[in-house]
Formats: C-alpha cells, structure tokens, sequence
C-alpha cells in the first residue's frame, strides 16, 4: 500500500478496529456477485491511504484528502428521479422537482449497476445509520466503487458500534457507480451521462455517472423527508446549536449561512444541516458536516477553518498551492468547493446529536436586492408563508449566464429533496411552533444599501451579533416598526450594532429606487407563491407582501 506522510497533529483520528465487520446480508441480496475485493465498513484513514493508492486524490500539507469530482462540481437535479408505483403513486408531489421514471427504467439501469460494480476489481461497503434519534433513525448501506466515496459516506453518517454492527440490516441501500456513464440516446428516459433514481418502493438508490459525493448525502436526506411526515414528525434543511436550555434551528438554502452561524464558540453544534423536529426534540440526521469552503478565512470562521487541517477531513475541488496549502479563494473548478468532516471535529458539539425543543427558529436568507432587514421578528403565519417560499438570491459571477442578482425559491428551504407536497411539511412547523411557543427570525446574511451592485455583503460579525441578541432575548423588549410591504416587524435598536442599517430602505441613497426594488422583490414572492395557494391555509396565503 502506498502511504503518505500525514503531519503530527493535536486531533485524534478516528479508532480503527471494525473492518470487514459486517452484519447478516449480504452483497448477494442486492444482486452484486463481486469478482474482485470486497472491503467492509472500512475506517476514514484505511479508505484515504486507498484513495491515494488509487488516484482518487491527494493529501494538503496538513495530511487532509483533496478529491476532484470531475465535470460535476454539483448535483444533477435534472438526473433526478423517484420510480413512480404503486408506493410513490399518491404520496410524491411529482412535478419539475420530484420527476417520476417508470419501473422499467428502474430496472434496467438496476441491471447496468448490478453488472458494473460486480465487474470492479474493488468494492468498498459501508453500512452506517441514518438519524441520530433511535427512535426515528433508519440503517443504510452504501455500495461503491471509490475509496473515497465510501470515506465521505462514513464521515457523514452515524457510525454504528462494533456491537451494532454485527446484527446490521439495511433498510434502505445506495448502489453508487460514479464511473458508470449512462447513454442518454439509447436508454430512453435518461438524459444525461448522470443519473440518480431513487425506488420507494424496492429501498434502492442507484447514483451513477456523478463523482460529486453530496448527492449520496441528499438522496438519504430525501428519504428521510419522505418517511417522518407519516408519523408526524418534521424533517428540516437546517442546522442546530444549543445552550443545553435554548436550541435554535438556522433554515436555509447553500450559501446563507446554515454551517457558519451554527458553528458558535458560546453554542453547542447539534448538527449543520438536517435535523428532524419530534414529539421529543431535535435530532441530527448526521455524524459529520460539509461546508462550502470558498473564501473561508480564519478569523471569520475559526472552528471550520481548523478542520481543514485535521486528516480524517475530506475537500472537494479545492485547489492545493505548490506547498500544499489549500486556496480557498480559487474557484476555478467550481464556487461549490467542499468540505466535510466529522462532528467530533468541532469542539463545542453536542455529542449525542439529541437537543431540546427550539425556543428560537431563524429563517435565513441572502438578499443580493438590498431588500430585506438584517433582522426581523416574524409571526408563526410569516415564518411559514417564508417557509414554503424559501427565498434568497444568487449573485452575478457566481454560476454561468448569471450577470445580476437573480431570486430563488427553493419551497420548504429544500424543494430537490422534498418528496411530499411543501404544505404537508408547513403545516407540521407551524403546529409545533405554536406547540412549543417558539420565537421566528428572518435574517438576511447578504445586502442593504443598494444590493450587491453597490455595496459589500453585510459584517459577519454584524449578523452574528444581531443573532445572538434574538436568541439571548436581548431583542424581546426593544421597539419594532412594521416594513408596510412585507409585514414583518423590524427592531429599531440592537446592542453593537449601528442603528442606520437596521432599517434597509433608509441605506439607499436614493429611497425610490428602494421602493421600486422593493416592490419587484414583492411581486417575485407573490408570483412564486401561486402554485401553493390551492392547498395552503388562507391566514398563510395573507401573510406575504401586501
């Protein structure tokens, strides 16, 4: 085997000692007959010396592996699809989002990836849970052909015990072959090289011809979206952190700032981003993190930066100086650099993933407009009319044929993994909102004062100290005014932070091209809302812009 020398460092790896453990099934029950070596449930360190071996990446200075995900740097929504049957017929909302592909298609690919990863001279197998809650957590196992995928898988799921390990049966299994290239022209339904397919019904994943590790991660994530809702409970995009007394959950889409804010020296990270909300609490569906890396600095993100010096951390399109040292400021493979490592990475964690009921819930947004405060108090029909639109803004530069700020809706803050109708999930926030009293935020990590045209994204630190004072309650007793377009009540003061940007429109230059952007933004949100009205409650229908 070839080796690399890894520095010293301060932080543990993980333990080694459950390789080639496994439990009662096996590969013969998902139709594999491996010709070569099957490596079970191997750990991080054992998988990155094999990714090296095989090619797969390189190690930084600091001895973490740096992979390249090939031509997609992202996920393939347009190869995404759920098998429309018996199962899936009545409970998938199908659409743009959820595609359906027939079972024949399903089959016939199941062929193809059954051939192929039989075929490999390797095999690298994890099996792990999904669901830190005992209760609601489901088993999985990954089959795949790369080392470093089934490194990422076992640094993001929760990894069982020598003891749970042995009695493993998965529930549902991800056939995953980034090497295998579909033939769009002579496989009808396909449309690319890329596909992901996902059977409800025969709890198969089939992912193929994508090297990009974050789609294994969202396609258990749009499992668990599809199965809680049956028992009531909710699963949510966001990230979680905690006092032990008061949890908080941050909603957002990529870039607002979920990873970032959770990660609080004075908070215990619960998780970065996907949680179910119970009739117990919160729980982390995760073991690890995967954070954007692009621009991240030391000073502005402290915790996250130091994991991308401890081996056992895995970074995605992440390009290396001629020392060795990542540069976190070159996107010139993708602006969706990666990052991801274990939770046990960050210090201040809450081991057991496991947190109280939120006494706070924070809508996040990136408003490139310049539009939306810095901080708002929503009512619970606010929070979830924002909910279910699930608003923020992609800013010139950073995706091609993109040359001003562009609104993007994304319902529920996570519309691609969302399998059931947003309503359905809407209206198990609000129930437990109102069940637990909790106090709602919309916070804009992005633009005022004439949007990204005209000025810098707001301090970091300005957003970290406006939300600090929602969640320590220094906010509860300032005076509000209410915005006479969104409704929303905007604090007028806030310690340490300087009151002329509290309120966006009096940061304009010029008010009436505030009131013209405003108004555009507004009727963005009305017009993206329509398709919701039918089968949404009337007081949320009211409660966007007037």
């Amino acid at each position: 085997m070839i080796t690399a020398k890894i520095p010293e460092t301060d932080f543990p790896l993980p333990k080694l000692g459950t390789a080639d453990l496994h439990g009662p099934i096996g590969l013969d029950e998902h139709g594999l007959e491996p010709r070569g070596v099957v490596r079970w449930n191997y750990e991080v360190p054992e998988l990155q010396q094999h990714a090296l071996r095989r090619g797969d990446g390189t190690f930084s200075k600091h001895g973490v592996l740096t992979a390249n995900t090939g031509a997609r740097t992202g996920r393939s929504p347009k190869d995404k699809f759920i098998v429309r049957d018996k199962v899936s017929e009545s409970t998938v909302w199908w659409g743009d989002v959820n595609q359906p592909c027939t079972p024949d298609l399903f089959n016939r690919m199941l062929h193809h990836v059954e051939w192929f990863l039989s075929h490999r001279d390797e095999l690298y197998v994890q099996d792990l849970f999904c669901g830190a809650d005992q209760n609601h957590r489901i088993s999985l196992r990954l089959v795949t052909e790369t080392a470093w995928h089934a490194a990422f898988a076992r640094t993001l799921f929760i990894r069982p015990t020598a003891r749970e390990l042995v009695h493993h049966e998965p529930e549902y299994t991800i056939l995953h072959a980034p090497h295998l290239l579909a033939d769009p022209e002579g496989i009808e339904g396909i449309d690319s090289n890329a596909f992901i397919l996902l059977s409800l019904e025969h709890k198969v994943v089939l992912i193929g011809g994508t090297q990009y590790a974050g789609e294994i991660k969202k396609a258990m994530f749009s499992i668990m979206n599809y199965l809680l809702p049956e028992s009531g409970q909710l699963p949510m995009h966001c990230s979680c952190n905690t006092t032990g007394e008061n949890t908080a959950i941050f909603f957002g889409l990529s870039g607002t700032g979920k990873t970032t804010l959770s990660t609080d020296p004075n908070r215990r990270l619960v998780g970065d981003d996907e949680h179910g909300w119970t009739d117990g609490g919160i729980f982390n569906f995760e073991g690890g993190c995967y954070a954007k890396l692009i621009n991240l600095n030391e000073e502005d993100e402290p915790a996250i930066f130091a994991t991308t010096r401890m081996p056992g951390t895995i970074m995605e399109n992440v390009i290396l100086k001629p020392d060795g040292t990542p540069d976190f400021t070159d996107n010139s493979l993708t602006a969706n650099t990666r990052g991801a490592y274990p939770l046990e990475y960050i210090e201040n964690r809450e081991a057991d993933g496991i947190a109280g009921h939120p006494q706070n819930v924070v809508l996040l947004t990136c408003d490139a407009f310049g539009v939306l405060p810095p901080i708002s108090k929503l009512t619970p029909e606010q929070t979830a009319y924002h909910f279910i639109s699930g608003y923020t803004a992609k800013v010139a530069g950073t995706e091609m044929n993109i040359d001003q700020p562009t609104a993007t809706f994304s319902a529920c803050y996570g519309a691609p993994f969302m399998p059931r109708h947003p309503g359905v999930y809407a209206k198990l926030l609000s129930e437990k909102i109102e069940q637990h009293h909790s106090q709602c935020w919309l916070l804009n990590t992005g633009w005022i004062a004439g949007g990204a045209a005209q000025s810098s994204r707001i301090k970091i630190q300005w957003t970290r100290s406006l939300l600090n004072a929602a969640l320590t309650g220094q906010l509860d007793n300032v005076e509000y005014t209410v915005d006479p377009l969104f409704g929303f009540s905007i604090p007028q003061t806030c310690p340490d932070i300087p009151t002329e940007i509290l309120n966006p429109r009096d940061t304009w230059t010029n008010h009436e091209d505030y009131d013209r952007q405003a108004q555009e933004l507004a009727a963005m949100f009305k017009d993206n809302f329509k398709p919701f009205i039918a089968n949404t409650a009337e007081p949320i229908c009211s409660a966007g812009p007037q």
